[in-house]
C-alpha cells in the first residue's frame, strides 16, 4: 500500500529545485527523489512535474511513497551489536563505531547501522525516508562517534528541520598531518563536487554551499595535530576537506591525502601503525540538541576510541 504525503512549500523554500526541496522534507537523497518523480509519484496541481522546477510558496506537493511491502526486499533487520548512549521513546543515540556505513545505499543492502537498529527497535521502520528510516544526520563510514536516530514520525520531523537550520552542536576529534597555524580559527569557504572526481568534495571552488568550521589545537607534536572541531555547516566531508585543503589532511583518510602522507612519517612505530589503520582519524565526540519532544537542551558524548588513544600514545613517546 502506498503511502500519501503532503507538503506545503513555505516562503524560506521559495525558488528552490522541486528535487531539492522533497529530498530535504523527505530524508531522502535526490537521486530517489528524483526516481519517484519518474514513477510518477509526485503530483502538483494534478500534473506530474519535473526534478528541475522551482517551487513557489503556497504549492501543493503530493508523493506517493511505495509501501512497506515493496521495501522489505531491501531493508532487512540484523543483528548487529550497536553501543546506546540514550534511549527513549523519541530517540536513540548511539555510539557508532569506524568502518560500519550508517545505510543502506547502492551495491550495499546489509551490515550497515540502519539494520542493526531495525533489529533492536522495530518501530524505526516506519520512521522518516523508506531507505533510511529514523536517519536525520550522518557520519561517514569511517568516521565513529555519536548518532541520532528518531524512534517517531513528530521527532524525525522536528529533528530534521533542527538540522538544516543547524539548531544543533557537533564536535570531532581529528589527528592531523602538520601543525596548525594557529591555536584556534575558523575555515569559511564554499564546498562543491570536485570537477574531476565525483566521489570527492573539494573548497576549491567558486559556485558551491557554504561551509564554516571552527578549530581549537588540543594537543600538539613535530608534524601532528589533535585538533577539536567544531561546526556550524554540515557538508559533506566537510572537516576532511577543509583540513586537506589547508594542506593538513587527516591521519589515514584515504580520499583526501591522509594515507600518501604515510610514507614521510620519519618513526618507524608510527609510520607502521599509520599503515594498518584503514581508517580516518576523525571522531564524532560531541552532539548537542533540543529533545524533540520536551524541547530540554541535551547533550550526548563519546569517548575517544582506542585506535586514536593508541597513536597519540605513539607521539607521545617518539616525539614530545
Amino acid at each position: 500500500m502506498e503511502e500519501q504525503v503532503n507538503l506545503r512549500v513555505g516562503q524560506k523554500d521559495s525558488g528552490i529545485r522541486l528535487d531539492v526541496f522533497l529530498s530535504e522534507k523527505l530524508g531522502m537523497t535526490r537521486s530517489s527523489v528524483k526516481r519517484l518523480i519518474a514513477e510518477e509519484r509526485v503530483r502538483i496541481g494534478g500534473s506530474d512535474p519535473r526534478p528541475a522546477l522551482r517551487v513557489k510558496p503556497g504549492m501543493e506537493v503530493q508523493v506517493f511513497k511505495p509501501g512497506p511491502a515493496h521495501l522489505e526486499e531491501r531493508l532487512v533487520a540484523q543483528d548487529i551489536p550497536i553501543s546506546v548512549i540514550f534511549e527513549d521513546e523519541y530517540i536513540l543515540v548511539v555510539d557508532k563505531p569506524a568502518g560500519i556505513v550508517v545505510h543502506p545505499g547502492a551495491g550495499n543492502h546489509a551490515n550497515t547501522l540502519v539494520n542493526a537498529i531495525l533489529f533492536h527497535v522495530p518501530g524505526v521502520a516506519g520512521v522518516g525516508s523508506p531507505r533510511r528510516p529514523g536517519v536525520v544526520h550522518r557520519l561517514d563510514k569511517l568516521t565513529s562517534g555519536v548518532m541520532v536516530f528518531a524512534k517517531r514520525q513528530d521527532a524525525y520531523y522536528t529533528l530534521a528541520d533542527a538540522f538544516k537550520r543547524h539548531e544543533h552542536a557537533r564536535k570531532y576529534y581529528a589527528l592531523c598531518y602538520g601543525e596548525m597555524p594557529e591555536r584556534d580559527g575558523t575555515i569559511r569557504t564554499l564546498i562543491g563536487r570536485h570537477p574531476a572526481d565525483r566521489k570527492r568534495m573539494t573548497s576549491m571552488v567558486t559556485r558551491g554551499r557554504e561551509a564554516i568550521t571552527h578549530w581549537h589545537v588540543h594537543r600538539q607534536w613535530k608534524g601532528f595535530s589533535l585538533v577539536d572541531l567544531s561546526l556550524e555547516t554540515g557538508r559533506t566531508h566537510q572537516i576532511r576537506v577543509h583540513l586537506a585543503d589547508m594542506g593538513r589532511p587527516i591521519v589515514g583518510d584515504p580520499i583526501y591525502g591522509g594515507k600518501r602522507r604515510t610514507n614521510s612519517i620519519l618513526d618507524p612505530s608510527i609510520r607502521t601503525y599509520a599503515r594498518s589503520l584503514g581508517r580516518q582519524m576523525l571522531h564524532a565526540y560531541l552532539l548537542g540538541m533540543r529533545h524533540p519532544g520536551t524541547g530540554r537542551w541535551m547533550e550526548f558524548k563519546s569517548d575517544m576510541p582506542q585506535d586514536m588513544l593508541y597513536f597519540i600514545e605513539l607521539l607521545d613517546k617518539a616525539l614530545l
